[in-house]
């Protein structure tokens, strides 16, 4: 960590964070994680739903030994607990899991049981956006897996940009990716991936609140299925 990084002020990285979209906007993934890596050193991370290993990977080589912060929100598939097991096991990566403050029993003594049910926005922000709030202090950077081919809700993603609400600079550096191209450098690279993207699943989040999509549908069309509701929270 070096005093540079220290004494950056928010206008500072808000500043850093607008024209590096600009001027990273036709460079490659590994480019502009070599960028963040440059820019920030340890007071950058990785999150990762551990739906795909894909940008931790590339983060392993753009800055080996990079965190990679996961949230256990107590909900996760199986898979994706082994998921992230294999990943910390194999991959030149320091993962860190974050968990909610109360368990889910706790939480259900609280507010009743299967509030994902009835207020998901409310059990997303106790289970996922509070804890990476508090996950991500330290930092002055993160990066997401986030692809502009996702859904309409992400067609905009930058490259590099600011987030407002956390402060911190926000990094997507697959955004411009296909599926295909997620699936070339998989098999490229032979990075880990979630067993349940072969049974069906196009997008892995919390069991309660994903299915399988159907054919014709965009990838993020099993999260919360029947509802308005298309972001758990984590994205603005």
């Amino acid at each position: 960590m070096t005093a540079v990084q220290e004494e950056r002020t928010a206008d500072d990285l808000r500043a850093l964070a607008e024209r590096a979209g600009r001027e990273l906007e036709d460079a490659t993934a590994l480019e502009i994680l070599q960028w963040a890596a440059r820019t920030f050193g340890s007071r950058f991370c990785v999150t990762s739903s551990m739906e795909d290993a894909v940008v931790a990977h590339l983060a392993s080589r753009a800055l080996p030994g990079v965190d990679v912060v996961f949230l256990d929100t107590g909900y996760h598939f199986p898979e994706t607990i082994g998921t992230r097991d294999a990943v910390e096991a194999v991959m030149d990566v320091n993962v860190i899991t974050l968990t909610p403050r109360q368990s889910v029993a706790e939480q259900d003594a609280e507010y009743g049981p299967r509030l994902h049910d009835r207020d998901p926005d409310l059990c997303c922000a106790l289970r996922k956006v509070k804890p990476l709030e508090e996950g991500l202090a330290g930092y002055q950077a993160w990066a997401t897996g986030l692809r502009r081919d996702e859904s309409e809700t992400r067609a905009n993603t930058p490259v590099v940009g600011w987030d407002e609400k956390r402060g911190k600079v926000k990094i997507s550096p697959i955004a411009k990716w296909s599926q295909e191209d997620v699936q070339t450098y998989v098999t490229e690279h032979g990075v880990l991936t979630n067993p349940l993207l072969m049974d069906g699943y196009a997008s892995v989040g919390c069991a309660p609140c994903t299915r399988r999509v159907l054919e014709g549908e965009d990838a993020r069309a099993g999260r919360w299925a029947g509802r308005s509701k298309t972001e758990c929270g984590l994205h603005g």
